[in-house]
């Protein structure tokens, strides 16, 4: 039969708690004279609590990163970015981002095609592309092509 337990004697298991350190308490406590907070500048102090990442003041590791040489921004889209007015000029019934590898109007490293509002279209063309600014849109549907989102 288990043994009743008053409230009273509940205690945390052995090893969960840990003593306080007191701090300021004499140089024999381990914890004397600074206080375990080494000598001057703003950590030393009270109500001190520098950012994460903080570095004095110099420029943070984090931010060094994108400056120094070598630096690739990890899985970057290349886009491929278009006009209206250059669709225009093309004289495509249908463009799409292979029609245009194909024709050497864009890199083959392009992975989406974005088309963007500048400039005016006046014959129907249906466009494909990952992206469409709202006037560019509209600029194609007025002109009687179609804007399919891929």
């Amino acid at each position: 039969m288990t043994e009743m337990i008053a409230i009273e004697d509940l205690r945390p298991a052995e090893g969960a708690t840990k003593r306080t350190k007191r701090v300021g308490r004499g140089r024999s406590s381990g914890c004397g004279k600074t206080s375990s907070r080494g000598h001057n500048g703003e950590g030393q102090r009270s109500g001190s609590s520098a950012k994460r990442g903080f570095e004095g003041g110099q420029m943070p590791g984090y931010r060094q990163m994108p400056k120094l040489k070598g630096f690739e921004v990890i899985r970057k889209i290349e886009a491929a970015a278009l006009n209206v007015s250059d669709i225009e000029k093309l004289g495509m019934d249908k463009v799409c981002l292979e029609c245009l590898k194909e024709a050497g109007k864009v890199r083959n490293s392009a992975k989406v095609l974005r088309i963007l509002g500048n400039g005016e279209i006046t014959k129907a063309v249906t466009v494909k592309a990952a992206h469409f600014t709202a006037s560019a849109k509209e600029k194609i549907e007025k002109a009687g092509g179609k804007a399919e989102l891929v």
